[in-house]
């Protein structure tokens, strides 16, 4: 199984303003030469970090799902929340060539943590041995920062401002997330049973 983000979260959708202002930054910072970038680095690297732990998308965007098969035979759990739409499903044959599945053989069944892809009235279709199948779909709560839950955009701006504070000196930052991050993001985190499949 393999997840890849087919779309990146907008420079204009990250909250830089309001990240300097957490800092407590002067105007006069956003024209200090390369400091809008620095941020942005940090902005991403908080919101990577903490989509990864609670397998959620902050920012709506595209991801693809590769896998060699479904792994439940009638729903498959997908790997990020909230999912606002399925794009595609395709099945990939043996040589690598992708046919689309009629829209109308699959359906999405939203959830909170684990949203999943089932068959409508039967089984999704199964690939031929040695293929594939890849499931394009959207995630994230918004497609501004404005509509990201508070407690995660606190979270966010937490973990951006404790990177930016020990830049020089990344060493000493430690090896989880600081507990005031771990607070605000415990009841988005998923506890994964069943190997993340149904529940």
């Amino acid at each position: 199984m393999r997840l890849t983000e087919e779309t990146v979260v907008p420079v204009a959708s990250l909250p830089l303003d309001a990240l300097k202002e957490h800092l407590r930054l002067g105007s006069g910072f956003a024209l200090a030469l390369g400091q809008d970038a620095l941020l942005e680095s940090h902005l991403r690297a908080a919101i990577a970090a903490i989509e990864g732990r609670v397998a959620k998308a902050l920012i709506r965007r595209r991801f693809l799902l590769e896998m060699e098969a479904w792994r439940d035979a009638d729903a498959q759990a997908l790997p990020l929340a909230p999912v606002s739409s399925l794009v595609s499903v395709e099945l990939v044959s043996p040589t690598g060539v992708a046919t689309a599945v009629n829209p109308a053989r699959y359906r999405l069944i939203q959830d909170q943590h684990r949203p999943r892809v089932a068959g409508t009235g039967a089984a999704p279709p199964e690939p031929a041995t040695g293929g594939g199948v890849r499931v394009l779909f959207e995630a994230g709560f918004s497609v501004t920062w404005a509509g990201v839950p508070a407690d995660l955009q606190q979270a966010v701006m937490l973990l951006a401002a404790e990177y930016y504070e020990f830049r020089h000196d990344p060493g000493t930052l430690g090896a989880g997330l600081p507990g005031a991050v771990e607070s605000l993001i415990g009841r988005w985190r998923l506890i994964r049973v069943l190997g993340g499949g149904r529940r």
